[in-house]
């Protein structure tokens, strides 16, 4: 019997009491959906109610002291995005300074949370910094006086072990204000100048030496203070200030140059910035990591200063060592009138030669560019690994109507790959590979060199007979 659809109108349709039973005995037993069906039963009490129940689950959380699981960190996780969504939907607009101190204080939820978890998907780690982006959208909202504002920021960056507070500088600089950027200033360096305190060595009870507690004490208290000053630099535009905390040979760290220079840039200083994303990537081993940071910046920087034919060699040097398609993109539109033609030609003859070929399909993929991708698959089939199956897998979908013998020759070296390395976790992918290369084959009117479907099954079964997960899921 045809029942209906689920959907908002029908359960409308059953009115207040049947969906109460029915909510009721859905939250029976799971005590995370009881307490948003008692949070949502505080949102029409008005502000106070809502904080109210709001603190009563942060102690909670605090008070907890058994080790949180992965699944239990997902629900966590999940609850501190809604709890950030309360605050900010329902009692932001009418008490936004309430509304700050619940997420201030739900921040600090999170070295309790982080000392009995392994947050290695960074679950939590991300709802704390939704938790922040919240409230830099309250930030111009609030009416603290920018020094106390000050102070508490100091604080809580001074003793955060998680990174929870990394941007709360950046987040609140609206409601600092000049003022409050001063006072933090101010507050940082002289807290540099001051001795080290019993709550500094605390932390470093752990070394018996004790110069060695001293020292270690002394560079991460100054680690965290030169934290601040830069982020208060950057907030008020101060990019000598910035990069001053930086030697010359760290400012053409990967990590760093790309900052240096955009802040350089967007103070006007285009040149300097030029030459210093320049000798970052001067020194940068590309055989390791994609330099795309660094050579956007390098762009950028070229744009600004009027340097056309620089910038076009720039993107296609790019294009030919990393494959990438926005650069080459780019290039093409900053060509003359027909020149773009051959540019195409030559950046479809730097594909086809590209190595390793797995790089190539994916710029094929990632461009669109079907035609190209059977054109690379005919000429280099037999080097494709198929233990690429987040490339090849999409590819070969997006090859089967147009190019149906290319889709099978990426479903084949997949198959390849898993019966013959014995991955037994993709036998199941392997199968329904198989399923498509029988589907495909009616569209197939020539093989060519490579063999017939009927060929190639008759293969497998001979080398693989044994493989009874394989062929379970053939069908």
């Amino acid at each position: 019997m045809a029942g209906k659809a689920l959907n908002k109108a029908n359960l409308v349709a059953l009115g207040p009491d049947t969906l109460a039973d029915l909510l009721l005995e859905a939250v029976k037993g799971d005590a995370a959906r009881q307490r948003r069906v008692r949070m949502a039963l505080s949102a029409g009490q008005g502000p106070e109610a809502i904080a109210a129940d709001l603190r009563k689950r942060f102690a909670s959380i605090r008070r907890g002291r058994s080790f949180i699981s992965r699944k239990a960190q997902k629900k966590l996780g999940q609850e501190l995005h809604d709890l950030t969504r309360q605050i900010e939907t329902r009692i932001a607009p009418e008490a936004p300074d309430q509304a700050f101190d619940l997420l201030w204080a739900q921040l600090h939820l999170a070295e309790g949370i982080h000392e009995r978890s392994d947050d290695s998907w960074g679950t939590i780690g991300e709802a704390m910094r939704d938790t922040m982006a919240t409230i830099g959208r309250i930030a111009p909202t609030l009416s603290q006086t920018p020094e106390a504002l000050a102070d508490d920021i100091f604080e809580a960056m001074s003793t955060d072990g998680y990174g929870a507070f990394d941007h709360a500088i950046k987040a609140l600089a609206p409601a600092l204000g000049k003022p409050g950027l001063a006072a933090l200033k101010a507050r940082a360096e002289g807290a540099g100048q001051a001795p080290l305190t019993e709550a500094d060595l605390a932390f470093y009870t752990y070394l018996s030496d004790p110069s060695a507690r001293q020292a270690r004490a002394l560079e991460s208290r100054n680690r965290t203070l030169q934290i601040i000053l830069q982020d208060v630099a950057d907030q008020q535009g101060d990019v000598d200030a910035w990069l001053a905390k930086y030697t010359p040979e760290q400012l053409t760290y990967h990590t760093i140059a790309p900052a240096a220079a955009t802040r350089l840039l967007e103070a006007g200083r285009a040149e300097e910035a030029l030459r210093l994303i320049r000798t970052a990537i001067d020194g940068y081993e590309r055989d390791w990591l994609d330099p795309r940071e660094m050579d956007e910046v390098h762009f950028a920087c070229l744009a600004a200063l009027g340097r056309e034919d620089e910038l076009r060699a720039a993107l296609w040097h790019r294009f030919e060592t990393c494959l990438c398609p926005d650069a080459l993109r780019q290039h093409l539109k900053r060509l003359p009138d027909f020149e773009d033609i051959e540019a195409e030609d030559a950046a479809r003859r730097v594909v086809l030669t590209f190595r390793p070929v797995e790089a190539a399909l994916a710029f094929c993929l990632a461009s669109g560019d079907l035609a190209l991708a059977a054109q690379l698959i005919d000429a280099r089939h037999a080097e494709i690994d198929g233990e690429d199956y987040e490339v090849l897998t999409p590819l070969a979908e997006a090859l089967s109507a147009p190019h149906p013998l290319q889709a099978v020759l990426l479903w084949r070296a997949m198959i390849g790959f898993a019966l013959t390395r014995q991955r037994k976790g993709r036998y199941g992918h392997a199968a329904r590979h198989l399923t498509a290369c029988a589907e495909a084959d009616a569209a197939i009117t020539e093989y060519g060199p490579h063999p017939t479907h009927a060929t190639y099954t008759a293969a497998l079964a001979e080398a693989h007979p044994r493989k009874a997960s394989f062929w379970a899921g053939v069908s």
